[in-house]
């Protein structure tokens, strides 16, 4: 998911180092780590840059939000959740509002 902000006209010209549109790839995740291992999971999720790691309450699992600069950047973090062992499953996330007819 990408959230895209579009900046007013008149703020291109009061603030000239301003681009117009800015794409900021967020994304959130539910990681299921495997069974005793959500600390250890915990712990390597929130030692990779880019990444905010909230511990589920109530559940054996944690919520990760990404935020990465580049595509470039989101297929190397990509790699490197891969390749975490403590991890089960990554399962990506999104929600939106619809309106009622």
């Amino acid at each position: 998911m990408t959230i895209v902000i579009e900046i007013p006209a008149f703020m291109s010209v009061i603030y000239p180092c301003i681009k117009k549109t800015i794409k900021m790839p967020i994304k959130s995740y539910l990681a299921h780590p495997h069974h005793g291992k959500k600390m250890e999971l915990y712990q390597t999720l929130s030692a990779l840059s880019k990444c905010e790691v909230i511990p589920a309450e109530n559940k054996d699992l944690l919520i990760l939000v990404t935020d990465t600069d580049s595509s470039s950047e989101e297929d190397r973090l990509q790699e490197k959740l891969q390749a975490i062992d403590s991890m089960k499953l990554l399962a990506m996330v999104s929600g939106f509002n619809t309106t009622k007819n």
